[in-house]
């Protein structure tokens, strides 16, 4: 009795054999060699299929078998890696069979956050914890996870993983985009990552490279033998759609089978690894031809289609463009569906406000804009650092402040304002690895984070955790922090000064800023009379011993009418401080 072929694509590993499917419409012959046939490149010749796709069955191939695919296309033969293998052996090396299915997720069932309580600290696991010499794996940064507990924050945003060129690299380049990254650990090690963060209390977040492969060790490219133009092949646009900044190598979205395989790559990290959200590298070059003036239509078409099937099946994951150009259609329902994207107004604003050395020049009108949008505030990530604010030529916070002397006051006081800002406007905030510790000079994949700082900053890493923990709500305290309504109170430019409420329906608080160098007495409208309680005063002793623990003390709010507000009353904030105050 003639078997029915398995279902799917790549090699599936079944009772005592393994099936292999591969598109590959141009060739002539495929056969599938290995570690199960000694390499022969002739005994186990696969079936065409329609559409393009050969098929076979191999007995006694199993996981953990290496092997390659040999496609012959006029007279020439090519060995190519499964464009699906979960795991290959190195970028030039061969696929490996794994079985998708085995892993023990032993219960997991995590529940991504809600959105308006998640604060997301974004991580590079090359260059997390790492030794000189060696880069950083899945293991060693499984051993933070304590740590990033203790922060607070409650979710971790993964620089991609997928298979890349060499040992070191920001990811940015994959070569076999389903296969997790062999320096890294493999895909059984990045899945018992994902189910040891769950059991932190920490959501996984994981960057997709749809707009580009490779360019380097890249069997995707032609693939089957074959190419137009001198481009890629079948996997790619073969005309002037082809170019991105990082390689000709843009993947054909108009061509089903190449869509299909960038949509099964997306939903790969949500079915099979349990991650609780994707963000999308850099969707100006998926939307576009050259990042200004012709749209690509099938891109916009592939990430909104994406990006429906992961809402309406699993609505609380969180996905994520990164695009920078503020378009509103990125997150609209009829364009690309994205449920928030970065705000690159924002950082643009926080860290001009923060790195310019002259009080006069910081504009509080600015900041005013960036922390009340007036739109949906879940709909963006809101940061001052990332990893693309702090390599390419700019710099750490903190050392962009004053290259001289990174960790003094001016440095430590207007770096922690601008984290704090971050920290408590309307948005999804993130912080970057190190950040917390004032990680100087800039990012580089090849320099692991200094571990030593956590300890010499222990009390600035204090005050990132308390303020994390106000912005959840985690004291039950400022709940306002995580409304969706912001209010600019009031706005001083001249004395550099600003105050915002953040509220739900039953629930403020009120946040005031001074970016300048002397202590103001700032007079806010508040929407209710009585005590309101500090929560939170950056300029405390207990954060720095340069910090000039200025007094601010509780506001005893009067019913007098400012700004809007039935309320109002002064409080006291120190140099290039934040403070956090909420009703008793």
């Amino acid at each position: 009795m003639t078997r029915a072929p398995a279902p799917g694509i790549g090699s599936m590993p079944l009772d005592g054999r393994t099936a292999f499917r591969v598109w590959a419409p141009h060739a002539g012959s495929v056969a599938v060699t290995g570690s199960f046939n000694d390499w022969s490149t002739d005994r186990h010749l696969l079936v065409r299929e329609d559409g393009g796709y050969w098929y076979g069955e191999v007995e006694g191939a199993g996981p953990g078998d290496e092997y390659k695919y040999v496609i012959t296309t006029n007279g020439e033969q090519f060995h190519r890696v499964d464009p699906r293998a979960r795991a290959v052996t190195n970028s030039v090396g061969n696929a490996i069979i794994y079985d998708r299915d085995a892993f023990d997720w032993q219960g997991d069932s995590f529940a991504t956050p809600a959105h308006n309580e998640l604060v997301i600290y974004e991580t590079h696991i090359g260059s997390f914890v790492a030794e000189e010499g060696d880069p950083g794996d899945i293991e060693t940064m499984a051993s933070r996870l304590g740590y990033l507990q203790s922060l607070g924050v409650n979710a971790i945003e993964l620089m991609p993983v997928a298979e890349f060129a060499g040992d070191y690299s920001w990811g940015y380049n994959p070569a076999h985009p389903f296969a997790v990254e062999s320096t890294y650990g493999g895909p059984d090690r990045l899945k018992a990552f994902v189910r040891e963060a769950h059991r932190h209390g920490i959501a996984v977040i994981v960057d997709v490279v749809l707009n580009h492969f490779g360019p380097s060790d890249l069997s995707l490219w032609r693939f089957d033998g074959t190419s137009d133009n001198g481009k890629g092949g079948i996997y790619f646009y073969q005309d002037d759609r082809s170019h991105t900044p990082w390689g000709d190598t843009r993947p054909d979205y108009g061509r089903e089978e190449v869509r299909q395989y960038c949509r099964d790559n997306a939903l790969m990290w949500i079915e099979e690894f349990h991650m609780d959200g994707l963000r999308f590298d850099a969707t100006l070059y998926i939307r576009t031809v050259s990042g200004i003036g012709t749209d690509i239509p099938e891109g916009w078409a592939l990430m909104r289609d994406i990006n429906l099937s992961i809402r309406r099946e699993l609505p609380s994951k969180i996905l994520i463009a990164e695009d920078l150009q503020d378009d509103p259609a990125l997150t609209s329902l009829d364009g690309a569906a994205f449920t928030a994207q970065w705000d690159s107004g924002f950082v643009h604003t926080v860290r001009a406000l923060v790195t310019t050395p002259d009080d006069g020049t910081r504009s509080m009108t600015d900041l005013a804009r960036a922390v009340a949008t007036g739109r949906d505030p879940w709909d963006r990530i809101i940061y001052s650092e990332s990893h693309d604010e702090v390599a390419n030529g700019k710099l750490r916070v903190p050392h962009e402040i004053d290259g001289d002397n990174p960790t003094g006051w001016p440095a430590q006081k207007r770096a922690t304002l601008a984290t704090a800002i971050a920290l408590t406007s309307a948005g999804i905030p993130m912080l970057f690895q190190g950040q917390e510790f004032l990680e100087d000079e800039w990012f580089r994949d090849t320099v692991p984070l200094d571990w030593d700082r956590a300890e010499e900053f222990r009390d600035i890493v204090r005050l990132v955790r308390d303020l994390v923990a106000l912005r959840r709500n985690l004291t039950g305290t400022t709940a306002g922090l995580t409304g969706a309504h912001t209010r600019v109170s009031h706005l001083d430019d001249a004395a550099k000064t600003i105050a915002w409420l953040r509220s739900t329906d039953t629930a403020a608080a009120c946040v005031v800023v001074n970016a300048s160098a002397d202590p103001r007495d700032v007079t806010v409208g508040l929407p209710s009379a009585g005590r309101w309680v500090v929560r939170f005063n950056s300029d405390a002793s207990t954060y720095s011993a340069l910090f000039g623990d200025h007094p601010t003390r509780d506001v005893d709010a009067a019913e007098s009418p400012l700004d809007e507000q039935p309320a109002s009353g002064t409080v006291s904030v120190g140099p290039y401080t934040l403070v956090v105050l909420s009703p008793a």
